[in-house]
């Protein structure tokens, strides 16, 4: 795209931008200096004297700088106050003892309703910040072996500290979880004795107490970690939520610095949060506020948990940053509880915390490296954005600023873009980086008030007033631009309501000035044209236009209506006054059956132009009219005796055939078929029959053929019936047979003898008889 295209298309981007700009000023008509430059629009308002022509009104004083400096207001006679700021405390950063990370530390901002401001705010990180740690450790038994290896390793996390930053401090407090059922087994011998028999020194259990203030003496933290000893409680402790809220909240027993704030909580369970104490019949809401008395948490049982919600808000408040130090199988619960939590992390905590040394000196890491800076809860009426500048030079713009990777001594800086919607009071707010302690206070005023410091002059106003702000304030009796009008009771305002239309806002119509109570309407711009009426409300142009020309070239037009010449007439003289464009081939206008408008025929319901001489919705009039062709064709029917006057409208002729192709066929009283034709006629309810002269009559039934049809359909039915049960009965006679002979040809007899048979006589021989006789 050559140079000078590019230079055109932007010129006419800005002029469109002007014409918009200056509409809206224009449509906010407003009579006075502050009502201007407070209303939002960015317009500005000239008061010079006499800019004014006569009879205009005091809105025409407000308008973009652009047009109110093209209509010869001198720029020292504009009005229009920017949006701006002044730096009131801009310490520079540094890394010594007492380092400065965010510059600059106050603010104040001119802000114009509807104008914003930008202005730039800086950070680095500094080397060697103040760190202070707060160890919350969960005491229930499954965490025996961590409170060992914390009391071992007690001096390696403050030394890693001191790595990190020479001014460290470290501090210890410890949780379980509500000491009512369900959460703690409250059984007297449990309550009792609450460890197992494996171990013989332990305490019972507890909410939160608050072991060790922040110190930077490794040993006495060792020392006072190793006199606590693991509870009894072998529930689940779920407790962490209320630890953590007391911890955020109780900041003098904590003894929290102007330091980097780390709470760093390790357990190897969940954990409960708001509702979940309805378990235990507690139903009081969390105050969120501290509630240690000799270091312990004395409404444990008393108030239910926080919510997440309400933790993050305090954990916010108080510039604190969690590190969440838990077991594998938890991770991706407290991941999502980190999710909602700004400035967080999750870090996997071995079985025996042998790593937690590590595990803070990386979260840390990541922690401090991501920099996000937000505000404080904004004044009603005031937005505000962030554009991120970051040392990889990417730019974001969000609703808050945030920069990844940010290394130490390495600076970043945000431009922070403010809005004020509506004139306000002297308002404040802070920034600040999420995890630090410094803050930015910005201080908020609107300028609303118009200072125009006029010269006073006794000719002024006609001599019956003074100029404030290019407007004539009259004296009391006088109205007017120039205080002219002189009367009496009536005010300005009801003078000035005179040249409203309608009660309506505009004044003359916008198209005149208001003199006086009278308006008096403008010279129009356009060639021709002539504005006129009570309230300028009238023109000869606003009327409707026809094939490009107003009032189709056939007619004036006055006030929005077109007056039409002789032989034309319509809303815009488009149609010729005769009607005959809409006869049909009979001469009759529209078929009888509509009207013609605009040379074009309006029919009747159920016809269709162009001459309203169909109707295919319309039903056949053939059954309608049946008795009249009766009666006019054949002499018979029901309207036999005044056919001539019952059926008037039809016109008939009788023929021998009848050719068409809609013929109709109805019956007639006698049951015999007529069969005719009917056109309708130009007009409502005229037609023309043509009727066969014979009728179709139906010949009377033959009662003997029917009997003996009857009688002998009747006995074949029933011989064919009786052929097909003995066909039937034959083949299951002659299946049963089959079956019989089957089973007697399958039969085998047996022919041996019984062998249990014995004959009935038995022989018995005498061994002593010889057979002998002697």
């Amino acid at each position: 795209m050559s140079p000078y295209l590019s230079f055109l298309l932007l010129s006419l981007v800005l002029l469109d931008r002007e014409v918009v700009l200056s509409q809206e000023c224009t449509k906010i008509n407003v009579n006075t200096c502050k009502d201007c430059i407070t209303s939002g629009a960015l317009c500005a308002w000239c008061k010079q004297k006499n800019f004014t022509n006569k009879g205009e009104p005091d809105s025409a004083r407000c308008d973009t700088k652009e047009q109110l400096e093209k209509r010869g207001c001198t720029e020292t006679n504009i009005i229009n106050p920017d949006s701006g700021f002044t730096l009131s405390m801009d310490s520079p950063l540094r890394s010594d003892s007492h380092p400065i990370q965010l510059a600059p530390q106050q603010i104040n901002l001119d802000l114009r309703p509807g104008k914003p401001t930008t202005f730039p705010v800086r950070f680095k990180r500094a080397e060697g910040y103040p760190v202070d740690l707060y160890y919350l450790m969960d005491l229930s038994y499954s965490m025996n072996d961590d409170l060992k290896k914390v009391k071992d390793l007690g001096t390696d996390i403050l030394k890693a500290l001191k790595e990190i930053s020479p001014h460290a401090r470290i501090g210890f407090g410890s949780f379980v979880d509500k000491t009512v059922l369900p959460y703690t087994n409250t059984h007297p011998d449990k309550l009792k004795k609450p460890c197992p028999d494996t171990e013989q020194r332990c305490q019972a259990a507890f909410g939160y107490q608050h072991v060790l203030s922040l110190t930077d003496d490794g040993a006495k933290f060792q020392q006072e970690v190793s006199a606590q000893f693991i509870s009894g409680n072998l529930d689940s402790p779920e407790g962490g939520l209320d630890a953590m809220m007391q911890a955020a909240v109780c900041g003098d027993k904590i003894g929290w610095g102007n330091n980097t704030r780390l709470l760093v909580y390790t357990s190897d369970d969940g954990f409960h949060f708001a509702g979940d104490g309805k378990l235990g019949s507690i139903l009081t809401p969390n105050d969120g506020k501290c509630h240690l008395k000799g270091n312990l948490y004395t409404k444990s049982n008393e108030m239910d948990y926080p919510s997440v919600g309400q933790l993050a808000l305090k954990l916010d408040e108080n510039n604190i940053q969690p590190i969440f130090a838990v077991t594998t199988n938890m991770q991706s619960v407290y991941k999502e509880l980190s999710d909602m939590i700004p400035k967080s992390a999750v870090g996997e905590l071995s079985t025996d915390s042998s790593n937690v040394v590590t595990l803070i000196k990386d979260a840390y890491s990541n922690l401090s490296s991501t920099v996000i800076i937000e505000h404080n809860r904004l004044p009603d009426g005031v937005s505000i954005s962030y554009n991120s500048h970051c040392a990889d030079e990417t730019r974001r713009h969000e609703p808050k600023g945030s920069c990844s990777n940010v290394k130490i001594n390495n600076e970043i800086s945000f431009d922070v873009t403010v809005t004020a919607e509506r004139c306000m009071g002297p308002q404040s707010f802070e920034i600040r980086p999420l995890g630090f302690t410094e803050k930015l206070t910005v201080q908020i005023t609107t300028p609303c008030q118009c200072e125009c410091d006029d010269q006073s002059n006794p000719a002024d106003c006609t001599s019956n007033g003074h100029i404030e702000c290019g407007i004539c304030s009259c004296n009391s009796g006088h109205v007017g631009q120039n205080c002219e009008c002189r009367v009496g009771d009536k005010t300005e305002k009801e003078l000035t309501q005179s040249c409203r239309r309608d009660n309506g806002t505009s004044i003359c119509s916008n198209l005149g000035d208001c003199v006086c109570g009278v308006c008096q309407c403008h010279a129009s711009e356009t060639p021709g044209k002539l504005i006129y009426g009570t309230f300028c409300e009238c023109d000869n142009m606003n009327c409707e236009l026809n094939n490009g020309k107003l009032c189709g070239g056939h007619g004036r037009c006055d006030c929005g209506k077109c007056f039409c010449d002789e032989n034309y007439q319509g809303s815009a003289c488009q149609c010729l006054k005769s009607n005959e464009v809409c006869k049909n081939s009979n001469g009759t206008v529209c078929s009888g059956r509509g009207h013609c408008e605009c040379n074009v025929c309006k029919c009747k319901p159920g016809y269709q132009p162009p001459f309203c001489e169909e109707c295919p919705a319309c039903l056949s009039p053939c059954p309608k009219y049946a008795a009249c062709i009766e009666c006019l064709g054949f002499q018979s029917g029901p309207y036999s005796k005044n056919c001539s006057k019952a059926c008037s409208h039809i016109t008939h002729t009788n023929v021998d055939k009848v050719v068409n192709r809609k013929v109709c066929k109805e019956k007639d009283s006698e049951n015999c078929w007529m069969i005719f034709t009917m056109e309708e006629l130009d007009g409502e309810n005229q037609y023309k029959a043509i009727i066969k002269n014979e009728q179709e009559c139906p010949e009377p039934p033959n009662i003997t053929a029917i009997v003996a049809g009857t009688i002998t359909g009747v006995a074949l039915i029933g011989s064919f019936l009786l052929l097909i049960w003995k066909f039937v009965t034959l083949l299951q006679d002659r299946q049963e047979f089959r079956k019989f002979e089957k089973e007697k040809a399958n039969a085998q007899w047996n022919k041996a003898d019984n062998p249990l048979f014995k004959g009935a006589t038995t022989t018995v021989m005498n061994p002593n008889f010889s057979g002998d006789s002697s």
